[in-house]
Order: structure tokens, then sequence, then C-alpha cells
């Protein structure tokens, strides 16, 4: 079967939001509709084999991990997890690729799906990044916080204008109205840009506390990694006052004022 003949049971077997193209390589190129955490279509490339088919990704996934990582590699116990959402769908981790052998062509769209949704969970482990960063920032925030003597109660929630909950991430008490510090840190741009949406979307929403003198909003950005747009900064200004980690005596001079 050549290459192109291999589109029609990939056609056959996979619904019409499923698209097969042809490769320089003389692969098939099968574009899915499931989503990569920044937004991008997962790809899953079929080649023909002697005793089948291989299914591939080419090593995008991974090399998409690694490119949210600011070390440019995996710890043990994310490499770890990776290989846990491999073994719970029986796909291969050969090297740098993400690859599930498949026998027969009636079997290929389920090979596709399978495939797919193991490169959607090592995709998703890009959020340990940044659990792991915001909570050694978070933590070096709430010291300089206390050893600066302020009040401070980390995770309160607030409720928006919409009936939405918000979790502070530092409700800091001092001057003539509280502070409602939100941090945004993240190890990579694309990761950037989420947090800084959230927060945007919880600062709109709570600027009502603002607005009648209730609490001041703060967007307070882990400026250690240049992961930051200035479009991020430019939003979070519009709902809140921004200061960087890197100038801990602006913060300081703003706790103090609100």
């Amino acid at each position: 079967m050549n290459p192109s003949d291999l589109c029609i049971p990939l056609r056959k077997s996979l619904p019409d939001l499923f698209e097969c193209s042809m490769t320089p390589g003389g692969a098939v190129r099968v574009r899915t509709p499931f989503l990569m955490p920044d937004g991008d279509l997962i790809d899953v490339f079929v080649e023909e084999r002697d005793d089948g088919y291989l299914l591939t990704d080419y090593g995008e996934s991974l090399g998409w991990l690694w490119m949210q990582s600011s070390s440019g590699r995996l710890t043990s116990s994310q490499s770890l997890m990776v290989d846990d959402v491999c073994s719970t769908l029986d796909v291969t981790r050969d090297g740098g690729q993400l690859t599930l052998r498949c026998s027969a062509p009636n079997f290929l769209g389920e090979a596709v799906h399978i495939l797919g949704q193991a490169v959607i969970r090592v995709c998703d482990l890009w959020f340990t990044f940044r659990i792991r960063r915001w909570v050694s920032v978070g933590d070096e925030v709430e010291d300089w916080l206390r050893r600066r003597s302020f009040k401070v109660a980390r995770g309160n929630r607030r409720s928006g204008r919409s009936g939405r909950e918000w979790r502070v991430d530092y409700e800091v008490i001092s001057g003539f109205r509280p502070s409602l510090v939100f941090l945004l840190t993240s190890g990579s741009r694309s990761g950037a840009r989420r947090v800084s949406e959230h927060v945007v979307a919880g600062c709109f929403d709570l600027r009502y506390l603002a607005e009648s003198g209730e609490a001041s909003l703060v967007s307070l950005f882990d400026d250690t990694l240049d992961v930051w747009r200035q479009e991020d900064i430019k939003l979070a200004e519009e709902v809140s006052e921004v200061v960087m980690w890197s100038r801990p005596d602006e913060l300081e001079r703003v706790l103090t004022l609100a």
C-alpha cells in the first residue's frame, strides 16, 4: 500500500474533523482536532512498515514540553510521569518520540485517537513546571512580606461581580485598605500568557473592590525569567497596579500606600 492509498482507510475510520495529507518524507500526516496547551493542533504521523503501521508524533510532544522548562530538560519525577502516561495508554517512548504500532488498517482510527490522547496528556505535564515554580517563588514572596512586618493571609478567596470566586495569592494588610496581590510566575512564554489572562480576568471581575475603595488590586510579576510580553503587562495595568518582583522596594511602596 503506497502512502496515498493509506489515507483511504484512515479517512474511513476517523470522523471528518481529522484531516489526512502527505508529508515530503512519505508518511501520512493526520491533523487531529485535539489541542496542545498553547492552542496548536496535534498531528499524528502514520508510516507503513513491513509488519504493519507505525504511528508517531516525531518528537513534537516531548520537544514542546522541554521548551516549557527553564532548564530545557525534564526532572526525574516529570520523566516518570511521561513514562506513566505511555504505560497507561500502551504507547512507546522511543528516544524523544511517542510511538504506537498498529497491525491492520481497520485499527488505524483507534490508534490515532490513542496516540493523540498520549500527546495531550504528556503536554499537559507543563502544569508541573508552573506549580513547581509557583511554590518556590510563592514562598519567597511570603517570606519577604513577613520580614517587612506586613500582615499576610495566603490563598483567601474573594467573590467577583460575576459571582465567581477567585483565589488571592496574598491578602496584605497595610495602609488604609488591604491589597489583594496576585503572583504571576511561569517557566515559559506560552505558560506566561495563560497565567496573565487568568489574573487579568480575576482582577476585572474584582475591580469593583478597587472602585469602591474596599481593596487595592496588585499584579506581581515574577520577572526573574524573560517570559513576559509587553501585551501581558499592559493588560494587567488596565485592571491592577503592576509591580515587578525584581523591584521589591516598589512593591513595598505600593503596599504601604494602599
